[in-house]
C-alpha cells in the first residue's frame, strides 16, 4: 500500500509539473502594449467611517484623447466587487472624503469647465455637483470637520483681491503684444516650463454654495518676494492645507526665500490662517523644510515631517510632533534611519505607522504615538506599499501594493497578521498572462567597504542553462532607489525581453539605505558610483553562470543618463555600447543651465568658479580623450532639469571623435517620455541600437 501511495504520489506531482509547464507555456513576453494599456489603479482614501475606498482607475490608450480615467468605490471589507462611482470622459483627481462617509470631493475639467473646478458627489446617487466656479481653477478639496466648508488651493496672479482681478489679469495678459519673459531672481524655470508670477492661495467655500475667499489675498506673506508653496509635481507649486479640528484654522507649509535658490538652501516653514481671513502667523520654523502636516483624532497632537538644510546632499526626513494648539513642546517622534514617506495615525491615537524605502522594497514601518523606536511592522518578501492610510473612526488600513510583476490594487492591511488581501484586482488577470519573474536580491561589499544592494531581472523564456548578454541599468536621482515595481520609463522586463540580463544596482547615493549612505555621494558625484556599477557587474558575472562577461551593455536616465556618461569615459572597453536618456557630460554647463543650482554646488564642494577638484576631476567631458563606447543619446526639448544643452554637447563630442552614435531629439516631453507612442518608439530605438552592437539572446 505504501509503494502504491508513493507510485501515485509521483504520478501527480509529473502531473501538476506538466500542468505548470503547460501554463507556463501559455504565458507571453511583456511587449510594449501590454504593459502600457494595463488599467492603473490610483491611491485609495479610505472613509472616516472605515466602510468604503475610493481610488482612481486609468484605463490608457495610445492616444490621450481615449484614455478613461475615473473614480470607483469599494468596500473595505470586500463583501463586495468595486464599482465605478463616475464616468464622465474628464478624469478626476484630489478625491477627498467628507466627515459623514457619504460624500465625496474630487477636482475635475468637466464640459463647460474652462479650469478644473470642485464637483461633490454622493454614495447615495445622483450626479456630481459643482460647487465652485473660480477662473483660475481649483484643487486639492478637503472638507471642513463639521463638512459644511470645503476648503482647496487655485494658482492666482499676485495682489488680484477677488476674482474678477484675476480674470482682468488674466485679459491683459492674453491681450498682450510683447511676450518677453523677465526675472529678477531665481527660480525662471521648473521642470519643463518657465515660472510665471502666479502663486497658490488657500480658499475657502460653503458646501451649500456661494461666493470663495481668498484667505491670503492682500496678506505680507504672499507679497514677500520669496513666497512660494511646495512642490506639486513637475513644477506645479501647490499649499497643502490642512483643517484643525475645531474648523478655524487653515495649515499650510510655504516659504518666503525662494528667491534665494541661486545661492542657499531655503526651507518651508509652516503657517495658519483663519477661514476668516487675516494674516497668516508662522507656528513652525526652522532650518529646513516642515511638510505633511495632520492631525491625531483627539485634535492635541499635530504631526509634520521635518527635513534639515545643513549643507549635505540628502537629509533624512524626520517624523516630529507638536502640541496642539501651543504648538510647543517639538519632539522626533520615530527613531529610525529611514525616510517616512505615507504617514497614518491609527484611530485610536497610540501608534503612528509609515512606509519607508528600504533594499529595493517599500515596508511598513510603526512607532508609538508617545515616540520611540520604529520597529517594521510588515516585512514583504517582495514589492511597495504605497499610498498607505487609517481610517479616521474605524481600525481598517488600506494601501495599494505592487511588484515588477505585480500592477498596483487596492489592498487591506490585516495588523494582526501583518499580511494584506486584495480589495480590487483590475490588472490580476492581465499580470498573470505575462512571462515574467521577480527579481533576485544579492548584496556585495565594494572595495570601499560599502554594502551594495542589486537586484537581478531575467528574460521570458530564460534557461539558466545558458549564456546572456548583462544590462546594466542605472536608475536616476541619485537620491533614489531601484525598487521591486513595474516602471513604464525603464521597464526591467521589457529592456530584458531582448535576450538580457537586467542588473539594477543601487549605487551610493540611493535612498533606502540609511542617511550616511545617501550622503555619501556628496564630493563623489561620479567617480565612485560609476566603480560601483563596474564592481557590482564583476560580482554578478562571478555568481550567476548565465551571464556572459564578453556581452555587457549599459544605460540610464537622469542621474542614470550622468552616469552612462562616466562610464564613457572611465569604463574602458568593458561595455559594447551605452544608453544616456537626459544626461549630463559637462558638470559646468550643467549647473548653469539648469532650473536647480545650489545643490549642485553642494555635491561639488564648492562654486565652479573655485575649479576645486570635483569639478575638475569628475565631469566627463574633460576626459574626452578615452571615449571610445557607442553611444545612444536621448533627450526631451522640454527638459529644464537636465537642459538639451548638455545631450548636445555630449553628440558634439563623440561625433568630433567620430565614435559611433545616434542622437533622438524629443520636441514635446520634457525630462521624461511621457507620450505612449514616444515611448513605444524610445523602447524601440533602445533595442534596435543594442543590437547592433550586441547579440541578444541566450548561447
Amino acid at each position: 500500500m505504501k509503494l502504491q501511495r508513493m507510485n501515485r504520489a509521483i504520478v501527480l506531482a509529473f502531473a501538476a509539473a506538466l500542468a505548470i509547464g503547460a501554463h507556463a507555456a501559455e504565458k507571453q513576453p511583456l511587449t510594449h502594449e501590454s504593459m502600457w494599456l494595463m488599467k492603473r489603479v490610483g491611491a485609495p482614501q479610505i472613509s472616516p467611517d472605515g466602510k468604503w475606498v475610493v481610488f482612481s482607475v486609468t484605463e490608457p490608450a495610445y492616444d490621450s484623447k481615449d484614455t478613461v480615467s475615473d473614480l470607483w468605490l469599494v468596500p473595505s471589507d470586500g463583501s463586495a466587487q468595486p464599482r465605478r462611482l463616475t464616468a464622465t470622459k474628464a478624469g478626476e483627481s484630489d478625491a477627498s472624503w467628507a466627515p459623514d462617509s457619504h460624500r465625496v470631493a474630487f477636482s475635475a475639467k468637466r464640459e463647460g469647465d474652462e479650469q478644473n473646478q470642485i464637483y461633490i458627489i454622493d454614495l447615495a446617487g445622483g450626479e456630481a455637483q459643482r460647487i465652485t466656479n473660480v477662473s483660475t481653477g481649483a484643487g486639492s478639496p478637503k472638507f471642513s470637520p463639521d463638512g459644511t466648508r470645503i476648503s482647496f488651493v487655485s494658482t492666482v496672479y499676485p495682489g488680484a483681491l477677488d476674482d474678477e482681478a484675476n480674470k482682468k489679469a488674466a485679459k491683459e495678459e492674453k491681450d498682450r503684444k510683447d511676450k518677453v519673459r523677465a526675472y529678477d531672481s531665481f527660480p525662471i524655470r521648473a521642470w519643463d516650463r518657465w515660472l510665471d508670477p502666479k502663486q497658490p492661495h488657500v480658499f475657502v467655500q460653503q458646501v451649500s454654495g456661494g461666493g470663495a475667499k481668498d484667505l491670503l489675498a492682500g496678506t505680507k506673506l504672499v507679497a514677500e518676494p520669496g513666497f512660494g508653496g511646495t512642490g506639486g509635481g513637475e513644477g506645479r507649486e501647490t499649499l497643502n492645507a490642512e483643517w484643525s479640528p475645531d474648523g478655524q484654522w487653515l495649515l499650510f507649509p510655504a516659504t518666503t526665500t525662494r528667491n534665494t535658490a541661486a545661492y542657499a538652501e531655503y526651507g518651508t516653514d509652516l503657517y495658519k490662517v483663519s477661514v476668516t481671513g487675516g494674516e497668516p502667523e508662522k507656528i513652525a520654523s526652522a532650518t529646513g523644510s516642515y511638510g505633511d502636516a495632520q492631525f491625531s483624532n483627539d485634535g492635541k497632537t499635530l504631526y509634520a515631517t521635518f527635513e534639515p538644510n545643513n549643507g549635505k546632499v540628502y537629509n533624512l526626513p524626520r517624523l516630529v510632533a507638536f502640541d496642539w494648539p501651543s504648538m510647543k513642546n517639538e519632539r522626533v517622534i520615530a527613531k529610525t534611519d529611514r525616510a517616512p514617506l505615507d504617514i497614518a495615525i491609527s484611530n485610536d491615537g497610540k501608534t503612528v505607522y509609515f512606509t519607508a524605502e528600504d533594499a529595493g522594497l517599500i515596508k511598513i514601518y510603526s512607532v508609538p504615538a508617545a515616540g520611540g523606536d520604529a520597529k517594521l511592522f510588515v516585512d514583504p518578501q517582495r514589492g511597495i506599499y504605497t499610498g498607505l492610510r487609517i481610517a479616521e473612526n474605524a481600525p481598517v488600513m488600506v494601501a495599494l501594493w505592487a511588484s515588477s510583476v505585480n500592477p498596483a490594487e487596492v489592498v487591506r492591511i490585516d495588523t494582526a497578521s501583518k499580511s494584506h488581501r486584495n480589495l480590487t484586482s483590475f490588472a490580476v488577470d492581465a499580470a498573470n498572462a505575462i512571462d515574467w519573474q521577480p527579481p533576485q536580491h544579492f548584496w556585495f561589499t565594494s572595495k570601499r567597504g560599502r554594502k551594495i544592494h542589486n537586484m537581478i531581472f531575467t528574460p521570458a523564456g530564460f534557461d539558466p542553462s545558458k549564456k546572456y548578454p548583462l544590462f546594466v541599468l542605472i536608475h536616476g536621482g541619485a537620491a533614489n532607489m531601484w525598487r521591486d515595481a513595474i516602471s513604464l520609463r525603464w521597464n526591467y522586463h521589457l529592456l530584458a525581453k531582448p535576450g538580457y540580463v537586467i542588473l539594477a544596482t543601487n549605487y551610493t547615493g540611493s535612498t533606502g539605505f540609511g542617511e550616511e549612505f545617501a550622503q555619501l555621494i556628496q564630493g563623489d558625484p561620479l567617480v565612485g558610483p560609476a566603480n560601483e556599477l563596474m564592481e557590482a557587474a564583476d560580482e554578478a558575472i562571478k555568481r550567476y553562470p548565465f551571464i556572459d562577461a564578453s556581452r555587457q551593455v549599459a544605460g540610464g536616465a537622469s542621474y542614470g543618463g550622468h552616469l552612462a556618461y562616466a562610464l564613457e569615459a572611465w569604463s574602458g572597453n568593458r561595455f559594447k555600447a551605452l544608453v544616456a536618456h537626459a544626461g549630463l557630460i559637462n558638470l559646468e554647463s550643467q549647473w548653469a543651465t539648469s532650473d536647480v543650482v545650489y545643490g549642485r554646488e553642494l555635491m561639488n564642494m564648492g562654486p565652479v568658479w573655485e575649479q576645486g577638484e570635483v569639478w575638475r576631476t569628475q565631469s566627463p567631458a574633460r576626459f574626452a580623450t578615452q571615449f571610445k563606447t557607442p553611444m545612444l543619446l536621448s533627450v526631451g526639448e522640454r527638459d529644464f532639469r537636465v537642459p538639451m544643452n548638455n545631450t548636445l554637447e555630449a553628440w558634439t563630442i563623440l561625433q568630433r571623435l567620430r565614435i559611433p552614435s545616434r542622437l533622438l531629439v524629443w520636441p514635446e516631453e520634457n525630462h521624461w517620455i511621457l507620450n505612449a507612442e514616444n515611448s513605444r518608439v524610445f523602447y524601440r530605438e533602445v533595442d534596435n541600437w543594442l543590437r547592433r552592437w550586441v547579440t541578444p539572446g541566450p548561447q
